[in-house]
This record gives structure tokens, C-alpha cells and sequence, in this order.
């Protein structure tokens, strides 16, 4: 039989067979002797340390010992067996222990040679032992394995320990993979870029990340790849840009007509920030260009995205063409409906809405009237992207949240014009810089870094479960003033899993504290009928009802000025960005505002990290780098579903400079190179024209 090349699939290595690939597909994702070759250590042991055996101490997670076997013997009878060995070094001995696969290590451990022992200690009866310790003879062979000084540790899982395939088993598959096919690898990186930034060879760093020679070797070979693994992100993004850019012609806004001018003058009822003003003023160039706009404008909550979305809306109208706001939820489509009519006090231009509870009856009116052009501006939710709703000329698509849409919901908006519609996208969710360059790395980015004159900065209260009752005099305190109150559960019923003071608990607790007719209690939570929860709100925003208490279904979407004060009970079990968004909800009027943050007693270190961020800052893009910290990229935007942030070993909150770095190397060469037809340039034209399925290069006149 042939020896496996890298393509060779995983079945056909020595020690894997049919059942053993199988689970490594199912469990790991890994189909080829390549793919177990990208397979990376997630950590690593230092095994260049040898303890002696009066330095044992129980909480060493693992120890290295030079010493002696110096008795063995198989003791106990049928289930019960086990092989004890003792390993004696010049300050005194250790017991080693094995209860499984005794044959095989009784035949290899021989008494009175020299081992290098490696394991987990611990105390058993008074005295220290290791189980199931791993033995290499001294002195150790002079083989890749051999020489480790830094042990690489993979990840496994169950169903792969079974059939011995934990971390040291999949540490021998790659060693075969290393021994035999590691001359094939090939380089993805131009010379020039390696020479640049002194970066080992592909070849160099695989051999390195997975058997590093010492910590210096490791910490190149992980920049090499980290750079890799950044840099073609980079190139594929801000490719596609390039590419759309050229082959994508947009509508021209020349004109700045009555729509916006009359807006801007006699309507809004607030001067404009000078964030706002400098986002519109790059929206208004944007479309000026004659090609289609793709700009993400990040601010903060309360920041005035509405306003900058309402006055590209009415730019697209002024133009003759119709334009479409997305929102991810009812909740927040109705919002911004509201948000708008209120703004235009009926005039301008025709405003509609489209959401999943929207009747038949209407749909088929507002169907006809949006083919016909009659409706300008149309709101709604994914409801917006059926093939039923047909735009007579499409100019401006405005998507809010837009994370929580797959690409291809998106892209089906785009396509409802022959020429694509300029896209506006907005995230109330601060990006941090690095994520946003990753993420969103093909759009163009505009930050509302600016709160509207008059808004007081947000006071935030961090209370333990002991001093509730302080809570609830507080909140009565409001409103007596007239103010009304969030109070938000992170669940409906209570789980078995978690002790959390759930929904129903609390508003048992709550109609006991605040008894009608004097307060007014409104309840919303996901398992809601639509119409319920919208009457439940109404009685809010109209202010019927001084508490609203929720899940986070408010997280976006309500817009109350007059509540002041956010309650979130078991704090301790948000994410950061989420308690940002849902503080959010209050500060929206002239009045003070307040955001109290209810936990249990015994916090985890993030925990309460998390807590005293949000008590120490209202900046939104601060709480998103700690954030990034503390739960990385995909749980923080719901990015998974993008495929962009598949890293194997790059991280985005530590490898800001890598990344930097990969970005800038890749604008110097598109600037230079745009289609990449440098001969130079051609490992970079392989690879996209891999990933773009052979579309990438088509020439564009």
C-alpha cells in the first residue's frame, strides 16, 4: 500500500481503520491526515521540569519524576486487580498504580530500570501515588516524540477516549502524520510577507505548534499561524469588497430635496449631535458615488441611530426611490414604526408595516400599493424579505440588529432591486475594534460615539440578595415621583439546573411588596401571544402600569422615557453586552435614571468582573472589550452562524497587533495589486479563487 499523502483520508493512517475515523469526522471534524495536521494543542506541559519525590505536593496538576523501579506486583483478585509498582528516587518513593490493561504494563515496566514518570500525584492513605502513570525509558530515544520538553495536550471527548484516542492518542497520530508527510506542506504565504515580519515557514511552524522545541519556538510558530489564519480573513473580506464595489454599480442621490430639508428643519425636535451629523454627512457621500453602499454605523444605546437611518431613508425618497427598514423582532419593529410616525407627524412620505402578525386583508393592500410605489418607506421584520413583497424601485435598505439575521435573509433584501440598494446596517451592540475589523471587516464603519444633549449619565447600583428590601423601597421611592420601573428575570420557570429567582416566583414577591389598586403590574415574557404581550406593553408606554416586569424580550425595543429605574435580577447571569442593552431601556428622558443590578452572595471571578465593569462605566465599547475578554467573539454578536470567526488559534481579544498587522498587509497589497495578477501575489489568487469557487477573478469592465 501506498504511504498517505496530507489528502489521504484519515481511515487510511496507520492505527485509525473505518470505526476510529468515524468518530474522529463525527466528534472533531478531522476527515483528512491534513485536517489532523491543522489539528492544534489547545495547551501544553512543561516537561522540562523533573520533581523530586519529596517535593510532591497534592495540588501540582502534574509532576515529572526521574526514579527507579525498584518492586512491582499484580495484587487483588478477578475486577479487583491492580498493579502497584514503587519508584524510588535519592529523597525517597512513590506507589504507581495501574487497574487497567495490567498484562501489557507488567510486561513492559521492568524492575530495577531507570523511568521517566509522568503524571497527577495524590494522597492516598498518608502517603503520595499516581495512577495510570505514563513511563518513558531513560534516557529518552532521540525521536520527535522523544525529545519533548513541552508536551502538547489535545482536546478529546468521551466517545474518543473509548477507543484511546484521548490526548496522547491523538498525539501519536500526529506524530505518524509528521514523520511521514510533513515535506509536503506547502507554503500559503507569499516570501515577501514572511521576510517582512520574520515568520517561520508553514513547514517550520506546524512542527513547532505541535512539538516545540522550547517556549521561544512556540511562541513563533503560533504568530505564524495566528498571522495566517487573520491575513486570509482579511484578504477574502476586503476582496469581496473590491469585487463588489467594481461589479456592483448603486444608485446615485443627487439630490438633497424638499424630504430631508423640510425634516430637518421644521420636524426634528432636537438639534442633530455632531456624531450624527458626521455619520449622515459619510452616508450622503457614500451614495453619491455611484456605487452600492455597504456602511455599518455602531452606536451606543440612545445614541440616535433612528434619526441617521429616518434621514437616509428620506435621501432615498428625495431620489425617487423607495427604501425598507429590517428589525430582528415585532417588539423593535413597532418601535421604530412608531419612533417615525411620530418624527414626520404624517407628512412627507407614506409609512407602512409589515410583520408576521400583519392580517391577510393588509397584506394584499400593502402589496399592491408598494409594487404600484404608493408606500414609501416600508418597516418590518424578516417578513420583509418573502418573495410576495415586491418594491416598484428599491433605493435604501436599512437593517437593524443585524446579526440576528443569517447573510443569505440579508442578501435576499438586496436582491429586490435590478440594481442593488445602497445598505445602511446598524448594531446598538458596541463592536470592539477588532471584531468589528473581523466581522465586518468588507463594510464600511461609521460610530456614534456621542449621546443626545441632556442625557444624564446612567447611575448604576450593584445590591446582594440581603438587601432587597432596600430595592424594593427605592423603586416605591420613583415611583411616588411619577417614574415606572423595569424589573427583568433571565427566566420563566424554574430550572432544575439553575437556583435562579425565577419570573413567577418574582411576581408572586412583587404583588405582595406593591398590592393594587395603588400599583400596577405588567407582565411580558417570550411564551407570550403576540397580541398579549403587545397589550401588556401598551399599558406600559401609556403608563397604566408602573412596573413592567419581563424576561428580556425587552433587551431592544422599548422606548419609555418616562421609566426610570432597570432592575435585573440574578445579574451575575448576563453576558455584559446584554445588562449593557437592557440599562438601556431607561435614561431616555430628562429625569435621572437608575439600573440596579440584584445578586446572589458568592460570585465567580467573571461574575463579578462583569458587575463592577457595568457599576465603573456607561461606554459601551469599553464594556465590549471586557466583554470580548471574558466570552469571545461569537458569544458576544451571535456570530457563529457567519462563518468568518471559525479561529483555531488566533484571539481577538489578545491578538490585536496580529491582527492589525494581517489587515494593513493585505490593504498595501490590494492597493497595489487589486485583482492579484502580480506573479508575486499568485499563492493569494490560489486561495481565493479555492474559497470563491472559481468566480473571484472574473475580469470586471
Amino acid at each position: 500500500m501506498l504511504a498517505p499523502t496530507l489528502d489521504t483520508a484519515i481511515e487510511f493512517l496507520k492505527g485509525v481503520g473505518p470505526k476510529r475515523a468515524e468518530l474522529l469526522q463525527k466528534e472533531l471534524g478531522i476527515f483528512t491526515c491534513e485536517q489532523l495536521l491543522n489539528y492544534f494543542p489547545f495547551r501544553y506541559i512543561d516537561r522540562t521540569r523533573f520533581y523530586k519525590i519529596n517535593e510532591l505536593d497534592p495540588d501540582l496538576p502534574y509532576v515529572q519524576i526521574l526514579g527507579r523501579i525498584t518492586s512491582k506486583e499484580v495484587i487483588g483478585e478477578k475486577q479487583k486487580k491492580r498493579l502497584v509498582a514503587r519508584l524510588t528516587d535519592e529523597t525517597g518513593s512513590i506507589e504507581l498504580v495501574w487497574f487497567q490493561s495490567l498484562k501489557w504494563v507488567d510486561e513492559h515496566l521492568m524492575k530495577g530500570k531507570v523511568y521517566i514518570v509522568f503524571g497527577k500525584p495524590a494522597v492516598f492513605n498518608g502517603s503520595f501515588s499516581i495512577s495510570h502513570a505514563d513511563l518513558e525509558s531513560y534516557p529518552r530515544p532521540a525521536t520527535i516524540t522523544g525529545n519533548l520538553r513541552l508536551q502538547p495536550v489535545y482536546n478529546s471527548t468521551e466517545k474518543l477516549k473509548k477507543f484511546f484516542l484521548d490526548s496522547k492518542g491523538i498525539q501519536k497520530l500526529v506524530t505518524l502524520v509528521i514523520e511521514q508527510q510533513i515535506r509536503e506542506v506547502k507554503e500559503t504565504l507569499p516570501l515577501y510577507i514572511l521576510q517582512k515580519y520574520h515568520m517561520l515557514s508553514r513547514r517550520e511552524a506546524l512542527l513547532n505548534i505541535h512539538f516545540p522545541k522550547d517556549v521561544q519556538a512556540l511562541k513563533e510558530a503560533e504568530k505564524r499561524l495566528k498571522f495566517e489564519e487573520l491575513f486570509f480573513i482579511q484578504l477574502q473580506l476586503l476582496h469581496n469588497k473590491q469585487l463588489r464595489e467594481l461589479r456592483f454599480k448603486g444608485h446615485s442621490f443627487d439630490t438633497v430635496g424638499e424630504k430631508v430639508n423640510v425634516f430637518y428643519k421644521e420636524l426634528l425636535p432636537f438639534k442633530l449631535t455632531n456624531a450624527q451629523k458626521r455619520v449622515i454627512k459619510e452616508i450622503r457621500t457614500d451614495t453619491q458615488r455611484g456605487i452600492q453602499m455597504n456602511r455599518l454605523v455602531q452606536g451606543d444605546v440612545g445614541s440616535g441611530k433612528t434619526v441617521v437611518a429616518l434621514m437616509s431613508m428620506l435621501l432615498a425618497c428625495d431620489n425617487g426611490f423607495q427604501a425598507c427598514m429590517m428589525a430582528p423582532t415585532e417588539i423593535l419593529a413597532r418601535q421604530h414604526y412608531s419612533s417615525i410616525l411620530s418624527l414626520l407627524k404624517d407628512r412627507l412620505v407614506k409609512v407602512a408595516i409589515l410583520t408576521g402578525s400583519t392580517t391577510r386583508k393588509q397584506r394584499t393592500l400593502l402589496h399592491k400599493e408598494l409594487e404600484a410605489g404608493e408606500i414609501d418607506l416600508l418597516i418590518g421584520t424578516h417578513a420583509l424579505i418573502e418573495d410576495k413583497v415586491v418594491f416598484k424601485n428599491l433605493g435604501m435598505v436599512v437593517i437593524d440588529e443585524q446579526h440576528r439575521f443569517g447573510v443569505e435573509q440579508r442578501a435576499r433584501l438586496w436582491r429586490k432591486n435590478t440594481i442593488p440598494p445602497h445598505i445602511l446596517v446598524m448594531t446598538a451592540t458596541p463592536i470592539p475594534r477588532t471584531l468589528a475589523m473581523t466581522l465586518y471587516g468588507d463594510l464600511d464603519v461609521s460610530v456614534i460615539d456621542e449621546l443626545p444633549a441632556g442625557r444624564k449619565p446612567i447611575e448604576t447600583r450593584h445590591l446582594y440578595e440581603g438587601q432587597r428590601l432596600r430595592m424594593f423601597g427605592f423603586m416605591k421611592q420613583e415611583i411616588a415621583k411619577g417614574r415606572q420601573v423595569y424589573v427583568v428575570y433571565p427566566l420563566i420557570k424554574e430550572s432544575e439546573k439553575l437556583d435562579l429567582l425565577h419570573l413567577e416566583a418574582g411576581i408572586e414577591q412583587m404583588s405582595y411588596q406593591f398590592p393594587l389598586p395603588e400599583y400596577q403590574i405588567s407582565i411580558v415574557h417570550g411564551k407570550m401571544r403576540n397580541a398579549d404581550k403587545e397589550y401588556e406593553m401598551q399599558r406600559f408606554i401609556k403608563g397604566v402600569s408602573q412596573i413592567m416586569v419581563a424576561t428580556t424580550v425587552i433587551e431592544v425595543g422599548v422606548n419609555v422615557p418616562n421609566a426610570s429605574v432597570m432592575v435585573i435580577e440574578n445579574a451575575e447571569r448576563f453576558g455584559l453586552s446584554q445588562l449593557h442593552q437592557l440599562r438601556g431601556r431607561v435614561g431616555r428622558g430628562a429625569e435621572q435614571s437608575f439600573c440596579i443590578l440584584m445578586s446572589g452572595n458568592k460570585l465567580s471571578a467573571d461574575g463579578k468582573l462583569r458587575l463592577e465593569t457595568m457599576v465603573k462605566t456607561n461606554n459601551g465599547f469599553e464594556i465590549s472589550e471586557i466583554d470580548l475578554q471574558l466570552r469571545g467573539p461569537g458569544d458576544i454578536t451571535g456570530t457563529q452562524q457567519s462563518g468568518v470567526l471559525e479561529l483555531k488559534l488566533a484571539d481577538l481579544a489578545k491578538d490585536q497587533l496580529i491582527l492589525q498587522e494581517a489587515r494593513n498587509t493585505v490593504i498595501d497589497i490590494l492597493s497595489e495589486d487589486p485583482m492579484l495578477d502580480d506573479p508575486k501575489s499568485s499563492l493569494l489568487r490560489t486561495y481565493l479563487s479555492k474559497r470563491s469557487r472559481g468566480i473571484a477573478f472574473d475580469k470586471i469592465s
